[in-house]
């Protein structure tokens, strides 16, 4: 949908200024994690200060811009195809790859047909710039440099897409994880002052979002290199006028501290829900994952939420399939799993990625076993989040409702992480509601009872 901003330059540009852009329309797809929406966000407001309308995805457009991942291969696939969407729409529309997989890999996304520019890490922000000074060529154009000479933190927010909004407070990471290619695409750990974070999340407090997850590649990192942590920006940020809840989106168990833990419990606007990665519950497979803790670390940091706050929703990544993860291995990590008191699973099957340290390792694990692996902890995922969710019958709770309507429904989340349905109500759109939960539905989601 187009704001009422980019709707005005769509119409008028054309009229008020017919010379000022080659390119008048443009069009942004985002793959992967919450850091890529809010720097796609962020670039796009950039292109509408600039005079162009923004438009969706899969509608006539003559710039469109892939934000990439390159987590897994899948998402390296994911971006071909894209590409190809994009020129179904328009044979002569420029564009532009940037993200993960195009610090990574320029030259063989450059060998896709239909792309006109690729940009890496340090280049991605100056993508306005690159295009309108750039015409449509039959060689694609590359702009990339080593990933050491990235230094700079670039603030971004995602805004206008959700009632939610994801506000990045770090980028890069310095550890060494022997799956991992983030510290080759997007470079070192850093992150602005608090001083000029609180800047841009009072920007974020003037709009009309109700929440802001924060976002960032190792944001328990935050901080580190100018005598600042984590910990402080959270307490600010509990100050922030102007924005209901805070929602820490993902932080390592080994920076996930005791203070963070218990200033949470009681904070005014941080909210009980931790998304802690734990990858395998294998001491022998965390090791050869080169993770900077220990099982037991982990089993501490869940076991101290719980105490602190019963009702907390913790989410955990795991990845099945890592080189020399052996059945009986495999069993350790599910059966840890089981055993913790969690809510619910995100599931990456292992994938090579080029200049890792695993793709040289031995022990691969066939596709048969890495999908039999998924399978059962996607269903005990299932289980550990209806077990969650049984938790939470018939109390009482505050739900954030989305702006987007689904048939006859509307969907919102609870501060600890319930997903609840109602009846479409167009006046409950991106309010904060009390609620009674009453039961759950048979897609897995919790219905409710307004209350009075």
């Amino acid at each position: 949908m187009l704001t009422g901003y980019s709707l005005f330059w769509q119409v008028a540009i054309p009229y008020l200024c017919p010379a000022m852009n080659q390119y008048k329309k443009v069009a942004f797809y985002t793959l992967g994690c919450k850091l890529n929406f809010s720097e796609t966000s962020t670039i796009a407001r950039g292109f509408e200060k600039g005079g162009y309308a923004k438009v969706e995805f899969d509608e006539h457009a003559d710039i469109y811009i892939i934000n990439t991942c390159s987590v897994t291969d899948n998402a390296d696939k994911k971006c071909k195809q894209i590409v190809k969407k994009a020129r179904k729409q328009n044979p002569d529309a420029f564009v532009a790859i940037i993200g993960c997989y195009a610090q990574l890999k320029p030259q063989e996304i450059a060998a896709i047909e239909g792309v006109s520019l690729v940009l890496g890490a340090n280049e991605k922000f100056n993508i306005l710039e690159h295009v309108e000074n750039i015409d449509k060529e039959v060689n694609t154009k590359i702009f990339e440099g080593e990933i050491s000479e990235v230094n700079i933190f670039h603030p971004s927010y995602s805004y206008g897409d959700r009632t939610r909004t994801f506000l990045k407070v770090q980028d890069g990471c310095d550890y060494s994880c022997a799956f991992c290619t983030i510290p080759l695409a997007r470079g070192k750990s850093r992150s602005n002052s608090i001083a000029e974070t609180m800047k841009v999340a009072k920007e974020v407090a003037e709009s009309d979002a109700r929440e802001i997850v924060l976002t960032g590649v190792n944001i328990g990192d935050f901080g580190r290199y100018n005598g600042e942590s984590f910990f402080g920006l959270v307490k600010e940020l509990d100050q922030l006028e102007g924005v209901d809840r805070i929602r820490i989106s993902s932080i390592e168990p080994n920076l996930l501290t005791s203070e963070i833990i218990d200033f949470v419990s009681t904070s005014k606007r941080f909210v009980p829900h931790f998304h802690v990665p734990l990858q395998s519950g294998s001491p022998e497979i965390l090791k050869q994952m080169r993770r900077r803790y220990k099982r037991e670390v982990y089993s501490d940091r869940v076991e101290n939420i719980k105490k602190t706050m019963p009702h907390c929703c913790i989410g955990v990544d795991v990845i099945v399939g890592f080189p020399g993860e052996t059945d009986d291995l495999f069993l350790e990590t599910y059966n840890f799993l089981h055993e913790l008191d969690i809510s619910y699973l995100h599931v990456f099957t292992y994938s090579e990625r080029d200049n890792t340290h695993a793709i040289s390792m031995g022990g691969v694990v066939n596709a048969q076993d890495r999908a039999k692996r998924s399978k059962m902890l996607h269903i005990l995922s299932d289980k550990k989040r209806r077990a969650f969710y049984e938790q939470n019958i018939n109390t009482k709770a505050k739900v954030l409702f989305e702006t987007e309507r689904d048939g006859d429904f509307m969907y919102g989340f609870t501060e600890n992480y319930v997903k609840v349905k109602t009846p479409y109500n167009e006046a409950l759109a991106n309010q904060i509601v009390s609620i009674q939960l009453t039961e759950i539905d048979r897609d897995g989601v919790m219905k409710c009872e307004l209350s009075a």
